[in-house]
């Protein structure tokens, strides 16, 4: 999924399907430019919304919490933090969880 802002790409995620009912939110980025215009929020939402769509019960992610302002918005969200499985992404120290 894609955020434009005044037609230009300003921010970005995805969905990996990880079973049946969950995804893992992955590579959510918005653009140094577009950052405080709410772009996150409406992009958390719109994939969210999506992963409902698919059928998902369950929404994962991974970050580092140096990412204040990532994490912020996840909690925002209605994210929760999790302790799941060893992470495979070497920089990660969070994961969080979401039941939709």
């Amino acid at each position: 999924m894609f955020a434009l802002y005044k037609g230009e790409p300003v921010g970005t995620c995805a969905l990996i399907k990880m079973d049946q009912h969950a995804f893992e939110l992955s590579k959510m980025a918005v653009s140094p430019k577009a950052k405080g215009k709410g772009i996150g929020e409406l992009l958390g939402k719109a994939i969210i919304s999506k992963a409902k769509e698919a059928g998902a019960t369950r929404l994962y992610l991974e970050s580092n919490t140096i990412l204040k302002p990532a994490i912020s918005l996840y909690y925002k969200l209605g994210f929760k933090k999790i302790t799941g499985p060893p992470s495979p992404y070497e920089r990660a120290n969070i994961q969080m969880e979401l039941s939709l």
